[in-house]
């Protein structure tokens, strides 16, 4: 049977079904269920294999946006959602998603490894120059850990379009930690294949380490900047009328669908 995968649906979230498609190419069952009616029926989520919190200016596109949906996610479904991260079951975050996983806590992840630790370790804040960022970017997978990225060995071209992905921690959780428990899972790097070194585009936001994505220490849970179900079709590069493919997003749903599916 396909791996039943929930795409959240949150106000005015726009890249809800491009996941959707992704995921259904990528394997899946795969079904958008708007924030409001799943608060009406929690156990829902427990019927799914998958969870998607998708980007696309839900509760707009500027700083806080995803602190406001992580404080529906926090309110409303916060033993669900652990319940899900435990069970190892794949969750995954984009853009205004990745915000809200780690407003919530969910990432970095200490709040599941230190019940009532509420203080924030990492946020997502201004781009690094001040405006919104609407570019394609290369990002390479990095960590071993995480289960969407594992055994990738082609970097991912993809499109970002944010003004607050600026991934940045604190003394709670220190860069130490996320190399330590391998929890970066994307940096920014140029076409070559070499890290971004923070250089600007390459880099588009100023995110410390060239972080484009982190997953929790447990692996099983990512959160990303730019969007990959944007380019799962050979005809959404951006030279594919040159003759170039490379670079397809669509095998990191792959992987997710992959591990829900054991």
């Amino acid at each position: 049977m396909k791996p039943k995968a929930l795409i959240l649906q949150a106000h005015g979230s726009n890249r809800d079904f491009d996941v959707m498609e992704a995921l259904t190419l990528a394997g899946a069952d795969a079904t958008g269920i708007p924030l409001n009616e799943l608060r009406m029926n929690k156990t829902l989520l427990s019927d799914f294999q998958l969870l998607v919190v998708p980007g696309g200016f839900s509760y707009a596109d500027a700083l806080g946006a995803g602190k406001l949906l992580a404080l529906d996610l926090a309110s409303y479904f916060e033993e669900e959602i652990s319940a899900f991260v435990y069970a190892g079951k794949p969750v995954i975050g984009i853009c205004n998603g990745f915000q809200a996983l780690v407003k919530s806590g969910i990432l970095p992840g200490e709040k599941y490894k230190e019940r009532g630790k509420k203080e924030a370790s990492s946020t997502l804040t201004f781009n690094e120059k001040g405006h919104f960022e609407c570019r394609w970017v290369t990002i390479k997978p990095v960590s071993k850990n995480c289960i969407w990225t594992k055994n990738l060995i082609e970097n991912i071209t993809c499109p970002i379009a944010h003004g607050e992905g600026n991934f940045q921690t604190n003394d709670l959780f220190p860069l130490s930690s996320f190399i330590e428990q391998d929890q970066i899972a994307l940096a920014y790097t140029h076409t070559s294949g070499s890290l971004a070194n923070g250089e600007y585009p390459t880099n588009p936001n100023g995110s410390t380490l060239d972080i484009a994505g982190i997953c929790n220490p447990q692996g099983n849970v990512l959160g990303l900047m730019p969007h990959p179900e944007n380019h799962i079709r050979t005809w959404q590069h951006p030279r594919h009328t040159r003759g170039e493919s490379s670079g397809s997003g669509l095998k990191l749903f792959e992987n997710g669908v992959k591990y829900a599916s054991n």
